[in-house]
């Protein structure tokens, strides 16, 4: 086990026959530990590997200068043995229940809230996870149909680094939260009944060292090759903090390219306008453009390594046109076969 549950717990919350939403409360905290360490190093792993996150912090939005404090002081209250667990999350749930009570989308669900510890950090996981129905053989190879939680597609629930929290209070970023797929819209009711509000850009962070790295390569007397070794030492920094659930650390970063002699990048990257934080979660799908171009647009998807760049692929921005040396051999037998059916 990577994680060491300290306290566990599932409210209901669910609809009546006249569309009200009510509060089920459970009295003690959950009570089968190896249950309970299994299903929270399920829904860690599933959480820590899911891309695009959001980061931000308890405070108050700038759009309407109004913000629901209760969450964050109840979570005060329980850090400081003010308040019990149970206690705590009763009172979570209810926070929760009286924002979804404004929608009409909703008709409730599992209230999961757990505090935990991972590596050297913290945690407080709140989760709102659903049933989900399946079918199961009993011993007399009978049918059967039960319901079990939806582990494996989570899509509201937010992490609380609690040491962050209580050690930094200039900190922006200690909340991190699942974006809706059609972005964050979506789970804005999930991050107003905590009060929580978006702080560091994760997209924009990452889009800024990536554009930094570019000009940094560019400004130097560098190698063709030499330039792709940074691209390539950035993007593998900065995967293994993503992969560790750590953050990029623009010390750190610039230490490791000192190592190849590249030793002014911190200066360059910090002292422009780029605007990048000292530290900021690291994003896969933006920093992947450093190692891979790729785009699609009117019925074509192209991608290549960006070390074929001016070899293998050449491009032409003039003409508007991209020639490929040494077409991809599966590529080629499609192209082939299409040719000799005449078309």
């Amino acid at each position: 086990m990577s994680i060491h549950v300290e306290q566990a717990i599932i409210h209901e919350i669910s609809q009546d026959g006249e569309g009200q939403l009510a509060c089920r409360l459970r009295p003690q905290p959950l009570l089968n530990g190896q249950a309970v360490e299994v299903m929270l190093e399920e829904l860690h792993q599933t959480y820590s590997s899911k891309a695009g996150k959001g980061f931000g912090y308890f405070g108050v939005p700038e759009d309407d200068g109004d913000a629901n404090p209760a969450f964050e002081e109840a979570l005060t209250n329980y850090r400081s043995n003010e308040m019990g667990f149970v206690e705590f999350s009763s009172a979570a749930v209810k926070l929760l229940q009286q924002e979804l009570a404004k929608y009409d989308f909703s008709q409730g669900g599992f209230l999961l809230l757990s505090c935990y510890t991972s590596i050297t950090s913290d945690y407080l996981f709140v989760a709102m996870l659903n049933a989900k129905s399946s079918m199961t053989v009993l011993d007399d190879m009978e049918l059967t149909q039960n319901n079990h939680l939806d582990l494996s597609n989570i899509q509201l629930a937010a992490r609380i680094d609690l040491t962050e929290w209580q050690a930094d209070e200039t900190s922006r970023k200690y909340i991190s939260f699942i974006r809706g797929r059609a972005g964050r819209k979506v789970a804005d009711f999930f991050l107003d009944f905590m009060g929580c509000v978006e702080g560091v850009n994760l997209k924009a962070q990452n889009k800024s060292l990536m554009v930094a790295v570019e000009d940094f390569v560019a400004s130097g007397e560098l190698t063709k090759d030499e330039r792709q070794q940074c691209r390539d030492k950035v993007y593998d920094y900065c995967t293994n903090q993503f992969d560790s659930g750590e953050d990029v650390q623009m010390k750190d970063l610039a230490d490791e390219l000192a190592d190849d002699g590249m030793d002014s990048f911190y200066d360059f990257a910090t002292g422009g306008e780029y605007e990048l934080e000292e530290e900021f979660p690291a994003d896969k799908s933006t920093l992947r453009q450093l190692k891979k171009f790729s785009g699609t647009g009117g019925g074509v998807t192209l991608s290549f390594d960006s070390g074929h760049l001016g070899e293998r692929v050449i491009y032409d921005p003039i003409s508007d046109t991209i020639m490929i040396k040494g077409v991809p051999a599966n590529l080629k037998d499609q192209l082939d076969r299409r040719l000799k059916g005449g078309n």
